[in-house]
């Protein structure tokens, strides 16, 4: 069994503000943010409990959609190897990596490395990605996207497996004979989560994903996707647990005192508790928190008070 966070209570973890800054979420403070804040950013979340901070992939962005996205991404392998050095406990999860970008092999380099360096931290999330430009300019078939990540997951299972020297055959790569050192500290390999919601992707997640990470499911949505997820995972035979996540809405700790949005939880921490609790009963393991804030210390703020008010309230 490849599991990393406990079974049977509900835990959190973070999306990493300033290394990605899509207009749809990011707060203003984080266009002038680098490294420093992101080091204290995490090092706040090893302090207060979460499970995991996450960074995004996105190689290059069209100008199409700058606007939108913005064009700010940092490398997740180069961003999570940084915080590795300066944390000891949280674990280090992309959410998500493009790996139909790359050959195997270097994704599983690059992050059979990072476990290593990070004592075993690593939570390798994968998506399929949804920019045709990027995809284009790399020389990636964009519309067979979907066959090209459920077989570099596969080989990807084979490379950061128990074996240096790691065989698999499939239809795009093949590789056998070749050594691969150093070797992930996780043993039989670091958990593979599997981000996306739309029927292909749920059905990635449970055939092929170690965990789920859905993306964009409203909260009466999630008990049918769920279900569908435990069903599809039924049905091939698969017997081990899966870690079903899900992305909370945006909350504030306490009374705000400035606009945070109509769809933002916040108030008293037993409310909070009491409404993300709500997602344990729906058969969720974690929640993935964004907190509204206007500067790194309000931030940090609310993840001290999230971890030390509210999450005690989720029981086990």
């Amino acid at each position: 069994m490849v599991r990393t966070l406990p079974e049977g209570r509900l835990v959190y973890g973070m999306q990493l503000p300033v290394q990605s800054q899509s207009t749809l979420y990011a707060e203003s403070w984080e266009a002038a943010a680098g490294a420093a804040d992101l080091v204290e950013i995490a090092r706040a979340a090893d302090r207060h409990g979460f499970a995991y901070i996450a960074s995004c992939e996105h190689i290059a962005v069209p100008r199409r959609l700058a606007a939108a996205m913005g064009t700010t991404w940092y490398d997740p392998v180069a961003t999570l190897a940084h915080l590795a050095a300066v944390t000891e406990r949280v674990r280090l999860l992309s959410h998500v990596a493009v790996v139909g970008l790359k050959h195997p092999l270097i994704t599983a380099k690059q992050y059979a490395t990072l476990d290593r360096l990070s004592g075993g931290r690593l939570i390798l999330g994968v998506g399929a990605g949804h920019v045709r430009e990027e995809f284009e300019a790399l020389g990636v078939d964009f519309g067979r996207r979907g066959a090209v990540l459920d077989e570099s997951i596969d080989a990807l299972k084979a490379a950061l497996g128990p074996e240096e020297f790691a065989e698999f055959k499939g239809v795009r790569f093949a590789f056998a004979g070749l050594g691969q050192a150093p070797r992930p500290v996780q043993t039989p390999r670091p958990p593979l989560w599997v981000g996306g919601s739309s029927p292909a992707a749920v059905r990635r997640a449970a055939v092929r994903g170690d965990g789920w990470l859905p993306q964009g499911d409203r909260r009466e949505q999630l008990p049918g996707q769920i279900a569908r997820l435990l069903a599809l995972r039924e049905a091939a035979g698969i017997e081990e647990s899966i870690t079903v996540g899900t992305i909370a809405e945006p909350l504030y700790v306490g009374e705000p005192g400035w606009e945070v949005g109509r769809w933002t939880l916040s108030g008293a921490p037993e409310r909070i508790a009491e409404s993300l609790r709500e997602y344990r009963a729906m058969g969720v393991d974690q929640i993935q928190v964004r907190f509204r804030s206007r500067s790194r210390s309000e931030l940090t703020d609310q993840m001290a008070a999230f971890g030390s008010e509210v999450a005690v309230h989720f029981g086990d």
